[in-house]
């Protein structure tokens, strides 16, 4: 995967009318520090039902955004998927919420940003919509958009840069 560095994007096409910088609210997690994708998004609330559901799906080139609320009273997603997305070819994953197992999460070659943890797993009663667009961090996320993210944040523009 080709490293794009979020700050020589901002330099190069911050100007352009579809071009989101996200605010810094998420915590680093797995070992990959930069990563990029087209998007799928699912909004949940303490629910991980649709975040596994997703996740088996087999696919290349993708992030999955998770609005979950921004909820710190359980966590979307732990080890266990995330080695799912892993294996499943997903990039990355952005969760406006929780994550739990941090340490496993840790060991994994895929790039994860959160809110925090917590060590409550969440509800499973399959609640939330999928593929619609979401609002958090001060970007609008849509299907099909790419981000890019590196440890000095997170762009989303509505097409390929580089």
């Amino acid at each position: 995967m080709t490293h794009y560095a979020t700050a020589d994007l901002c330099d190069r096409y911050s100007e352009q009318e579809h071009f989101q910088i996200g605010e810094p609210l998420f915590k680093r997690f797995g070992q990959q520090t930069a990563f990029h994708g087209q998007i799928s998004t699912l909004r949940v609330f303490e629910d991980n039902t649709l975040i596994r559901q997703a996740l088996q799906e087999t696919v290349e080139n993708r992030i999955l955004v998770v609005d979950g609320g921004g909820s710190h009273r359980c966590a979307l997603l732990g080890g266990d998927l995330a080695r799912m997305a892993v294996d499943n070819g997903w990039n990355g994953i952005i969760v406006y919420g929780c994550i739990r197992d941090s340490d496993q999460i840790n060991q994994l070659p895929i790039g994860i940003r959160a809110l925090n943890t917590h060590p409550l797993k969440s509800r499973k009663h399959g609640h939330g919509e999928r593929d619609i667009m979401i609002t958090f961090a001060g970007i609008n996320f849509r299907k099909d958009h790419f981000l890019y993210a590196d440890n000095d944040g997170i762009i989303v523009s509505d097409h390929e840069l580089g």
